[in-house]
């Protein structure tokens, strides 16, 4: 059976606005069978309060239906607000798609 997995790549702020598009988007894709999801940062340029609100909401979401949610590129402020609110170990976070795809194959052979 091949690894089920969808990539969402947001662009600019990821305000509560942009999060909760995303966090619909990833409620669609969970419902069509993929269980892993994987939000690559790297157009992200900055995040606020409301959107790493939601980005818990997500993660939520996920666990909820048996699903791994992903985080990859995120940018220093992204960071630092992980850091800060200690949920770093909340999340599965990559430094960016390659090192995820590399370990996932490692994982199926």
């Amino acid at each position: 059976m091949a690894y089920q997995l969808k990539v969402i790549q947001p662009q600019g702020t990821f305000d509560g606005r942009n999060g909760r598009k995303v966090c619909e988007e990833m409620v669609k894709i969970m419902g069509s069978g993929v269980k892993t999801i994987l939000i690559d940062f790297q157009y992200i340029t900055f995040m606020d309060s409301s959107g790493f609100g939601t980005l818990l909401l997500t993660l939520k979401t996920v666990r909820q239906q048996q699903g791994r949610l992903v985080l990859c590129s995120i940018n220093e402020q992204i960071k630092m607000i992980l850091d800060l609110s200690d949920t770093t170990q909340a999340f599965e976070v990559f430094p960016n798609q390659a090192s995820f795809m590399q370990e996932v194959t490692q994982h199926q052979t």
